[in-house]
């Protein structure tokens, strides 16, 4: 693997209907879809214009609501679970191998948030996550909702090395916190107590014009839950629900 430790190097979609997700996200996030050649498993490799960014699948009987989660590249998947489940993770996946992928695990951190460490057999760099003015298509943006912030800074720290460096003010609701990982600006972390917020963690992805992108999410089934909000740079952001339920934002500039 050839992200440092701690980088986000692939991200995946866990679906009640893979055919509707396909077509919904091709639309919304402009990817090509293709079967990842995998035997014995319906796997699709989500691909934006300049390289993959990661995978859709149907998530099992029984699992729970569709959700994006992402991985976390570690060098040691097991050391990692076990420092983990000692800081107050739980498992939700067993380590295990995939030949020629790699090994990967699934966890949720002490509030419930759910991701997925791996170590990956690939010597090339994973882009999936990009943060670039041309990353279309590639997730751009990494947002912890927690119950409490201060002990999800130490949990990350722990476990990843992550580090909170600046903060937004949002007021009475607290802080906008920043998030930066080896490689650089990773995301933010907010209280759950901000109006129309959810637990967990939210991925961003970049299109490039967010009233077209929140128009496709509308005509294809979805709905937008936070409308277009302006954010530092001049760009603006919406977070949205796919047909399935799904929770994913979107970046992009303002065309009209």
């Amino acid at each position: 693997m050839a992200n440092p430790p701690g980088d986000l190097i692939w991200f995946e979609l866990l679906t009640s209907d893979p055919d509707a997700a396909q077509d919904f996200y091709a639309r919304v996030a402009g990817w090509t879809i293709a079967d990842s050649g995998m035997e014995g498993m319906d796997y699709r490799i989500l691909n934006a214009p300049d390289g993959s960014i990661g995978g859709l699948m149907k998530m099992p009987d029984g699992g729970g609501a569709p959700v994006w989660l992402g991985y976390v590249g570690v060098d040691d998947v097991d050391r990692s679970v076990e420092r983990m489940t000692a800081a107050g993770a739980t498992s939700r996946m067993p380590a295990m191998t995939i030949e020629g992928v790699g090994r990967m695990a699934m966890l949720a951190d002490p509030h419930g948030a759910t991701l997925y460490v791996m170590r990956g057999d690939s010597e090339e760099t994973s882009t999936a996550f990009r943060m670039a003015p041309d990353s279309f298509g590639h997730v751009v943006w990494a947002e912890l909702t927690s119950p409490d912030p201060a002990a999800s800074k130490r949990f990350y720290a722990e476990a990843f090395g992550w580090r909170q460096e600046g903060a937004m003010p949002m007021g009475p609701l607290g802080d906008y916190e920043f998030l930066h990982n080896a490689s650089g600006g990773l995301g933010a972390l907010m209280p759950a107590s901000v109006p129309g917020s959810v637990p967990g963690w939210l991925y961003y992805f970049h299109v490039p014009d967010i009233d077209a992108a929140a128009e496709q999410v509308r005509s294809g089934g979805g709905s937008v839950v936070q409308e277009p909000q302006e954010i530092p740079g001049g760009d603006y952001s919406l977070v949205g629900l796919d047909p399935q339920g799904a929770r994913f934002g979107l970046v992009g500039p303002r065309k009209a």
